[in-house]
Parts: C-alpha cells; sequence; structure tokens
C-alpha cells in the first residue's frame, strides 16, 4: 500500500482482487465468475500496482480489460471497488 499527499490509501491490486473474487462468488447464484473476467482477474492477483507489468501487458491494459468484463458483477462492494479501480485508471 502508498499513500499520497491527500493520506489517501491505494490498495494493491492483488488485495483487491481477492476482494473481488470473494464478493462476486459469494453474490453469484451458480457461485462462479464470468469467464471473460477471469484471466485479468488472475493477473491483478500478481500485480501489486497499476504501473507493474504482467508479461507483456501493462496493469492499466488488464484493470480495464477487466472492467470491460464486469459488468455481470453487481451489488455495492462491486460498485464501490469498479469506483477505486477507475481512480487508479485516471
Amino acid at each position: 500500500m502508498t499513500t499520497t499527499a491527500s493520506t489517501k490509501v491505494i490498495r494493491s491490486l492483488y488485495t483487491i482482487a481477492g476482494e473481488i473474487k470473494k464478493d462476486w462468488k459469494a453474490n453469484t447464484k451458480d457461485g462462479k465468475i464470468y469467464f471473460g473476467a477471469v484471466p485479468y482477474l488472475d493477473a491483478m492477483q500478481s500485480l501489486d500496482g497499476i504501473n507493474d507489468k504482467y508479461g507483456y501487458d501493462s496493469g492499466k491494459s488488464i484493470v480495464s480489460n477487466f472492467l470491460a468484463n464486469a459488468s455481470t458483477w453487481r451489488g455495492d462492494k462491486a460498485k464501490e471497488i469498479k469506483k477505486e479501480l477507475n481512480a487508479m485508471l485516471k
């Protein structure tokens, strides 16, 4: 975790990915994560920050692609984390 001048804590992507997996599985009827989001979520579990690399892919592209495939993940926690990830992309 790092802090900015405004003391806002930026969580690691691997921490966020773990929270996403837990919430997504708990809040679906079949307990499964949408298959299109899985590879990006798995990659996020290997990243600390948005500027890290996963193979040839940037953390930014992984987070962007995850968000593009996460439309079926819904609820308060989903909204909160998607907002957090979008803020990291800016």
